[in-house]
């Protein structure tokens, strides 16, 4: 597997707006547009800044969401680290050849059309790690 950065750090939030523009207005981030993904069950916006990983915020659409389910267990706060590699089906692979425990076998389409993948976090002491393919 070949890691090429540190992606983005994601966020589980109530409500993506009022998140966004809490770290808006108190850090000086650029916020994205909000992006629906039906399919996932979420909302997501970017925010980004100079030099730094980008920060993702990810609301729930409904209460069967992961999302929703994950902030009734523990409340908002980080929910992932995404990690960018060159090439994501190699890299899933590598993985089930060491026993790595998989959310996802194969690639799903992510936030920006982007293609990405999630290793259990019980494979990584508690922490869920997505990988995203690199553009």
């Amino acid at each position: 597997m070949s890691i090429t950065k540190l992606d983005h750090i994601a966020i589980a939030v109530q409500d993506v707006e009022s998140s966004a523009d809490l770290w808006v207005k108190t850090l000086g981030l650029d916020a994205g547009v909000v992006e629906v993904l039906a399919d996932r069950g979420v909302r997501l916006c970017k925010l980004t800044a100079d030099r730094v990983p980008d920060l993702e915020l990810v609301a729930p659409l409904g209460e069967d969401s992961p999302i929703a389910r994950f902030i009734a267990r523990k409340g908002e706060g980080i929910h992932h680290i995404c990690f960018e590699v060159r090439n994501i089906e190699q890299s899933l692979e590598d993985l089930k050849r060491k026993g790595v425990r998989l959310v996802h076998e194969r690639p799903v389409e992510g936030g920006e059309g982007r293609r990405i993948a999630f290793i259990h976090p019980q494979s990584l002491g508690g922490v869920l790690i997505e990988l995203i393919e690199q553009d």
